[in-house]
């Protein structure tokens, strides 16, 4: 059974979301397979009906299932509408890890632009609130893949162009390649002062977007997905 969910309420729901979308894709079940109550769902994860709800309809955007009224939600055959999908045996080298970097710049580029043009305030306070979960985690050392997620998730939802958030939600949390900090002091230190340069990068972004200014945005958001590339591609000749 997988961890009940513990993150802040304005996360659940794309918590929700990954959580269910890999059962989905690790074939828990089957195209055909009716998913479990609003129900089960509340009471194995720990949330509220409306955060159900929310996750299941963002699985529909993105293809994965259809909610026949009455009957209940089933995922869709062949996962139509998903037939691009990033599993994790496609992150499993360094290389891997690159090509997808090299991705996301082609679209989180064009995506952070796009936001910068049409973001809301409701947009811009999720986007504060996953950057200040991630500054937290650099005092406690926990994990920040879901915040970092939820911050370039919510630049894609920004555009409000449903098809840059479905294919984020497609690609999922795992291309944050980000592990908790390490226990070994020099090892955590290092590893801190590297997440501290990231969040530095993601504050510009941030205020680029909320300038309304697309270029800085643009040019911000590559600068911090070239830098995590130029970082892995050091990492693999050191």
């Amino acid at each position: 059974m997988d961890t009940p969910l513990r993150r802040r309420p304005r996360s659940l729901a794309l918590e929700l979301v990954e959580a269910l979308a890999e059962r989905i894709r690790r074939g828990d079940w089957a195209p055909g397979d009716r998913l479990p109550t609003e129900a089960s769902v509340m009471s194995e994860f720990g949330v509220s009906r409306t955060v159900v709800r929310e996750a299941i309809s963002k699985l529909q955007a993105s293809g994965l299932v259809e909610t026949r009224h009455g009957v209940g939600t089933f995922v869709l055959d062949s996962l139509a509408g998903a037939s691009f999908k990033l599993s994790a045996d496609q992150l499993g080298t360094l290389q891997d890890v690159i090509a997808v970097l090299e991705l996301r710049i082609g679209l989180e580029t064009e995506a952070a632009a796009l936001a910068a043009l049409r973001r809301s305030d409701a947009n811009l306070a999720t986007m504060r609130q996953a950057l200040d979960a991630i500054a937290a985690t650099l005092q406690t050392g926990e994990n920040a893949v879901a915040s970092d997620f939820q911050f370039h998730s919510e630049i894609a939802r920004a555009t409000q162009n449903a098809h840059f958030y479905d294919l984020m939600l497609t690609l999922g949390s795992q291309i944050i390649p980000r592990a908790r900090l390490s226990v070994d002091a020099a090892e955590r230190a290092s590893e801190l002062a590297y997440l501290r340069r990231v969040q530095a990068e993601h504050e510009s972004i941030y205020d680029a977007i909320a300038a309304g200014d697309a270029e800085a945005a643009r040019a911000a958001m590559r600068m911090h997905l070239s830098n995590s590339r130029e970082r892995r591609r050091r990492s693999q000749t050191s």
